[in-house]
């Protein structure tokens, strides 16, 4: 009896022990690490809802990874990170790619609308620029579209509104898109592009002096003008407007999808805002975002 008493407390307590180590070693939503990435367009928002997040559950931390969007879904798809932040549609090939080495159904959380924005130094006499000149422009041996770098998400998303492959664009090229913003003024008759999200906080003191330095150019389209601003990227009529979304590898409710979730709805949504991007989820009913 003593010895069947004495084998009852060993299992019992290696059960305790097993239970223990498994709820230590549990992720779930609001506990754990995980790391996103962004390009480095979109790291500013991408920042700012990890923040947010982080304060709301104080057991979990986030690290943000600078990425070329191209270069982020493949180590994505190899599991080098839970979220990639993207903004071009992805190809049929890559779908599948996601699909077969991920084991899950591509959805894309959309949370935000942002956009690429043309712009030349602030003393620039130059007040728009048309499709058509971005078009032949992007064609011609003088390059006068300067881009932050290959494989970046503006230099995509352009190219996908062109129906274009980025390899059959001229261009050229100033590593990373403060440094496009800073050296323009060196180069005459040149056009930056960049994201919208680089400068887009509307208190921030840096985002405010890159500003200071610039001219946004409207887009000129069949002869309407229209500009990156709210109303620009809300009906999306800005052409050059953009969604931006989340992929994860994760497939159950753990951090990654915790915090996706947490990005599209009204909390994420209104750090959103303040990042001066459009939400995707908190628009007018009347609005339909595409």
């Amino acid at each position: 009896m003593k010895i069947n008493t004495f084998l009852s407390m060993i299992f019992f307590a290696v059960l305790m022990m097993n239970c223990s180590k498994k709820e230590e070693n549990t992720v779930s939503y609001n506990k754990g690490e995980m790391t996103i990435l962004t390009d480095e367009s979109f790291k500013s928002v991408t920042e700012a809802l990890a923040e947010g997040y982080m304060i709301s559950y104080p057991d979990t931390k986030i690290k943000v990874v600078t990425k070329k969007e191209d270069l982020g879904f493949i180590d994505l798809l190899n599991n080098k990170a839970r979220i990639a932040v993207m903004s071009k549609i992805l190809s049929p090939e890559e779908v599948k790619a996601y699909e077969e080495k991920v084991d899950m159904k591509m959805e894309p959380a959309n949370f935000a609308a942002d956009a690429v924005v043309f712009f030349v130094p602030k003393n620039s006499e130059k007040t728009s620029i048309t499709m058509e000149e971005i078009t032949s422009g992007l064609q011609s041996d003088d390059k006068n579209f300067v881009f932050d770098g290959t494989n970046s998400s503006n230099l995509n998303f352009v190219a996908q509104k062109l129906n274009k492959l980025p390899k059959d664009l001229k261009f050229s090229i100033i590593p990373g898109s403060v440094n496009v913003i800073e050296e323009l003024n060196k180069y005459p008759n040149k056009i930056g592009v960049i994201g919208l999200n680089t400068i887009s906080r509307p208190y921030n003191k840096e985002a405010e002096k890159l500003r200071e330095m610039i001219k946004i150019l409207p887009v000129v389209s069949s002869g309407k003008s229209y500009s990156p601003d709210f109303n620009g990227l809300r009906e999306m009529k800005y052409p050059f407007t953009r969604v931006l979304y989340f992929i994860t590898n994760e497939g159950g409710f753990n951090i990654a999808n915790g915090f996706i979730r947490y990005s599209c709805t009204h909390l994420g949504q209104k750090i959103v805002q303040k990042e001066g991007l459009q939400p995707y989820n908190i628009y007018p009913r009347e609005v339909q975002m595409r």
